[in-house]
């Protein structure tokens, strides 16, 4: 598939699965930071239920993840992230419906299945599988485009309930998913030969029947815990990032401005990964990501007199992040069962992201703000550690 495949197809390919992760994000992950708010003032819901769903979303994809990922190594990328449009949609359609909380969480744990099958750990899985080691430059073109996923969805999400209401933003979102992003995933991503179960499984197994990752658990223990702590530090900062700052004396309009740098360094940090040609083996990338990261957050601890640089340099951290953990997999374990990898790895990650928001706001009522940044710096330095440990672990026996 790799071979045969032409530059302009890749491009094409890599283009359909980018517009799909803009709006798979927009309608699914970033939709309460809009949503939320319109929807606990109509129906007299604390925010905090409101909000739960995503962590219930969250939960619920970090529990399907495996399937998901078994899935795609059998039947390819393109049914299961056409699956995903379609699942996002349908609990869409049950969020605009909701008359009470029940249905309300029950249409986040459709949507969470449909995160699970359609966002970034599917779609990379997803590239692993048609270009196989040659996914890497793939992965970084793909998270190019997904960070610009709450630049377009934020502001589309507002016009839509303004005009619309809550459920009619929620209505529109459904049919966005299903008259563009199907059809994306659906004529974007080609065909592929389905894999049964042995082939499936030989497929990520070596000569004794067992996968790349299962002859090597310490190296795959390490980069679960270390996607796992980068999982909380971002979904905690996502979060709650603006209390924050606000609790170190900036106003709302300041705190929202510093906020702000943070979306275009992720960008910024994505284009010098592509711009460096995949000349360095994705541990680099992800050395350079836990440090950008742990630097940033660290300094914002330590009170560093310019914030903007603190945020700047964990927003290209966490932009470069979302690269090395999809290539660092695939360069460790090569692309036969990447997809499986891939869920595997995935599980933990998003059950802890889903517990992460609860989590900072029990800290910051805690420990206030300085404790709270303290624990966020903790865990960034501990996968300064761990990328250390993982070099070495994953170094090749002379």
């Amino acid at each position: 598939m790799t071979q045969a495949m032409s530059r302009g197809r890749r491009h094409r390919v890599i283009a359909a699965l980018g517009i799909a992760q803009i709006l798979s994000w927009g309608a699914s992950y970033y939709l309460p930071a809009i949503l939320a708010r319109p929807i606990a003032a109509d129906m007299g819901w604390p925010l905090a239920w409101v909000v739960g769903g995503l962590s219930l979303g969250l939960l619920v994809a970090g529990l399907a993840a495996i399937r998901v990922g078994r899935a795609i190594e059998r039947h390819g990328g393109r049914p299961v992230l056409a699956a995903s449009a379609v699942l996002i949609a349908t609990g869409l359609v049950l969020l605009a419906a909701a008359p009470n909380l029940a249905v309300y969480f029950l249409a986040w744990a459709v949507i969470g299945i449909g995160m699970a099958a359609g966002l970034y750990d599917a779609a990379f899985s997803a590239l692993g599988r048609t270009f196989g080691a040659d996914a890497r430059l793939a992965i970084t073109h793909l998270t190019l485009w997904g960070g610009f996923a709450s630049t377009v969805c934020w502001p589309l999400s507002a016009l839509l309930v303004e005009g619309l209401g809550w459920r009619g933003a929620a209505l529109a979102y459904a049919a966005i998913m299903l008259l563009v992003v199907l059809p994306l995933h659906l004529l974007g991503l080609p065909r592929e030969e389905r894999r049964d179960g042995a082939g499936a499984t030989a497929a990520g197994a070596g000569t004794q029947g067992e996968t790349p990752a299962a002859r090597r658990p310490l190296v795959f223990a390490l980069l679960a815990a270390m996607m796992t702590a980068g999982g909380t530090i971002m979904a905690i900062w996502s979060v709650h990032a603006i209390a924050i700052l606000q609790a170190g004396g900036l106003s709302l309009i300041a705190a929202v401005r510093l906020g702000a740098l943070v979306g275009p360094a992720q960008v910024g940090g994505r284009v010098a990964e592509m711009l460096s040609g995949g000349r360095h083996h994705p541990l680099w990338t992800l050395a350079v990501s836990v440090a950008l990261v742990a630097g940033g957050l660290t300094a914002l601890w330590a009170e560093f007199p310019i914030p903007a640089i603190a945020l700047i340099a964990y927003g290209a951290g966490n932009g470069i992040w979302s690269i090395a953990r999809g290539t660092v997999p695939l360069a460790l374990f090569g692309s036969a069962g990447y997809a499986v990898q891939m869920g595997r790895l995935a599980t933990p990650s998003l059950i802890a992201q889903a517990a992460a928001p609860p989590l900072g706001a029990f800290l910051l009522e805690w420990a206030g703000t300085p404790g709270t940044m303290a624990v966020l710096s903790a865990l960034a330095l501990s996968n300064l550690v761990a990328v250390a440990l993982l070099a070495a672990a994953s170094a090749p026996r002379r």
